[in-house]
């Protein structure tokens, strides 16, 4: 999980769920599982953190117009829209970006460079991370029952795609409600 939430683009749903798995069968426990994984996001999370707000601006910013950064999908359009987003939003965007694929890997960095207070960003990576960590334990405490071993990566793969798209959905309905009533209020 502390790969995961780092900038190496590594799939929780390879984690969580079959940990979740076993939890179910009674070979682990599901509240370890959560708590693990969600530390370990934490973990994660602080080093791409750190690396911002050490490293800072020139090194992100090189970092994300070179192949390397490219195959990590970040690029300095990305890394700027985040900043300007960030400044603005960066509580909320923590704790929702754990939510949405991809931005997951990547909000701790316009966290560091914005220098975001460093309990409040622990507070709401863990927030986040750790609801989707319950969530996809949820999934695999779910799909013990009804799936063999074999094929649980397949069916949580497919599973964990309809929850994140669903998840974005809501957010960005959320979103487009937040500014629906902002423009009506002006």
């Amino acid at each position: 999980m502390t790969i995961e939430s780092s900038f190496i683009p590594f799939p929780s749903e390879i984690v969580v769920p079959p940990a979740a798995y076993k939890a179910a069968a009674g070979d682990l426990n599901i509240w370890l599982v959560i708590f693990f994984s969600t530390l370990g996001a934490v973990f994660g999370a602080l080093i791409n953190y750190y690396l911002a707000l050490w490293l800072g601006k020139p090194i992100v910013y090189k970092f994300a117009n070179s192949r390397f950064g490219h195959m990590c999908l970040i690029n300095q359009e990305k890394v700027e829209t985040a900043e300007k987003f960030f400044n603005k939003h960066g509580v909320i965007a923590t704790f929702i970006g754990r939510l949405v694929t991809v931005v997951r890997q990547l909000i701790s960095i316009p966290a560091g460079l914005a220098k975001m207070h460093i309990g409040k960003f622990i507070v709401y990576t863990a927030l986040g991370a750790g609801i989707w960590n319950a969530i996809l334990a949820a999934l695999g405490w779910y799909l013990e029952s009804i799936v063999p071993e074999d094929q649980l990566i397949s069916t949580v793969t497919e599973y964990s795609d309809i929850i994140g798209y669903t998840i974005l959905a809501l957010v960005v309905f959320a979103l487009g409600y937040i500014i629906y009533k902002g423009v009506k209020r002006k």
